[in-house]
């Protein structure tokens, strides 16, 4: 039978001891859309009222426990963390075996957790739904999300099935049976750049770059840096996804350490170096803070100069202090890399608006930057300052320099025409 002709197997995850109605109507409705549901019950006190194709039995078993280990392990956070391992095992197993298309599954606050483990373990563009009661909540920490994850909110759904819940879980199995089906995987047929940036109005390096990485034979992705986007870019970099990255736009490390809900987690900048992958690195716009815009702007901000991008999003530029702060944290970062990092310091400045006649420009706090930086630089890295602005050309010739030259010492694998 070939792909286009074999129903996509849509792994089916959630409690059905207490949630039996909503899962087989979910199943139904896999069938009715052309998949083929494969039932993975994750429930710990007692068994549904279906024979599911994996049981909780089978969840114990994979993580080396029975289920009354499980249950006897402490409590209902423990008991779930073990079946979240063992479910995470077994999906896993059953990629490799080839019987995963896509996944979706079910849950309030407890199944989402399990389930945002298991949605990590399968790779990007195998499809992944999670309908939940907590969706685009900030209970989720960016770090948890995996980079292609879609969900729903579970509206109106807690404690049985209803019109409203079921229009909401037959349009999250029509999703993932439809994307199973339809959607693109990555090829991988050339080498991937990964970079980070903002809006081309803030930051502009992509518009030179891209054209010269295609030209090289790589592809090419650019990560908008606004919290989500450099999560992906983190949970890409962890897989070994990239042959090499551009991160040029580091703002979300300033943002995090500021405490804004715009965050990429605390590991931003972190997993490329982890995973071996070369790292070449600047300050995009690190000077800048990006926050909510619909929320009153905390007090130790109100004031620095503060522009709303619109109605979401908001930033707030950072002291002399502040900007000093964030070159340590960046140090840190660099330090202890065991994959080649280079660090280019263009001292004209780090962002659009920081330059003579623009609004954010403050001579004063981008000295006390550049100068906390190049101290913070550490010796293992290798440090480029330029005389120029990051949005210059000169920049942008500066980064592929590095990395011709890393080709060259086959740090880099060549790019594919």
């Amino acid at each position: 039978m070939s792909d286009q002709a074999r129903k996509p197997r849509i792994v089916v995850i959630g409690t059905g001891d207490t949630k039996s109605d909503e899962l087989t109507f979910m199943a139904r409705t896999i069938a009715q859309a052309g998949g083929q549901a494969v039932m993975i019950d994750v429930s710990v006190l007692g068994d549904p009222p279906y024979t599911p194709d994996f049981s909780r039995h089978d969840i114990a078993f994979a993580v080396n426990a029975t289920i009354q280990d499980i249950i006897d392990s402490g409590d209902e956070n423990s008991s779930m963390a073990m079946m979240a391992k063992g479910a995470c095992t077994l999906v896993r197993t059953l990629f490799e075996e080839g019987g995963v298309d896509g996944m979706v599954a079910l849950g309030g606050s407890m199944g989402t957790d399990l389930a945002l483990d298991v949605a990590a373990v399968l790779p990007l563009g195998i499809p992944k739904f999670v309908v939940s009661t907590i969706a685009y909540s900030h209970l989720i920490p960016p770090e948890r999300i995996a980079p292609d994850l879609m969900m729903i909110l579970w509206a109106g759904g807690l404690y049985g099935l209803n019109d409203i819940c079921g229009s909401v879980l037959s349009q999250a199995c029509g999703a993932v049976v439809g994307a199973a089906r339809h959607g693109a995987r990555p090829k991988g047929d050339r080498p991937l750049i990964g970079m980070t940036s903002l809006g081309s109005s803030c930051l502009k390096y992509m518009k030179y770059l891209r054209p010269e990485l295609e030209r090289r034979g790589y592809d090419v992705a650019v990560f908008h840096a606004t919290g989500m986007g450099g999560r992906a870019f983190e949970a890409i970099a962890a897989q070994k996804g990239f042959a090499a990255v551009f991160d040029f736009c580091i703002q979300e490390i300033s943002n995090h350490h500021n405490g804004t809900v715009v965050t990429s987690g605390p590991d931003r900048m972190e997993n490329a170096g982890l995973a071996g992958i070369p790292q070449i690195v600047a300050p995009g716009a690190v000077d800048m803070v990006d926050l909510q815009a619909w929320s009153p702007l905390p007090q130790r901000f109100a004031e620095r100069p503060f522009h709303a991008h619109n109605r979401l999003i908001a930033s707030i530029t950072t002291d002399p202090a502040g900007r000093r702060e964030i070159a340590e944290v960046i140090g840190a970062k660099l330090s202890g890399v065991a994959s080649p990092v280079a660090f280019i310091l263009p001292i004209q400045g780090i962002q659009e608006w920081d330059q003579k006649g623009e609004p954010l420009h403050e001579p004063d706090a981008l000295n006390a930057f550049i100068d906390a930086m190049r101290q913070a630089v550490p010796a293992t890295a290798r440090y480029e300052e330029i005389d120029a602005h990051i949005n210059s050309p000169e920049f942008a010739a500066k980064a592929l320099e590095i990395l011709d030259a890393w080709v060259e010492e086959g740090l880099v694998a060549k790019g594919r025409p």
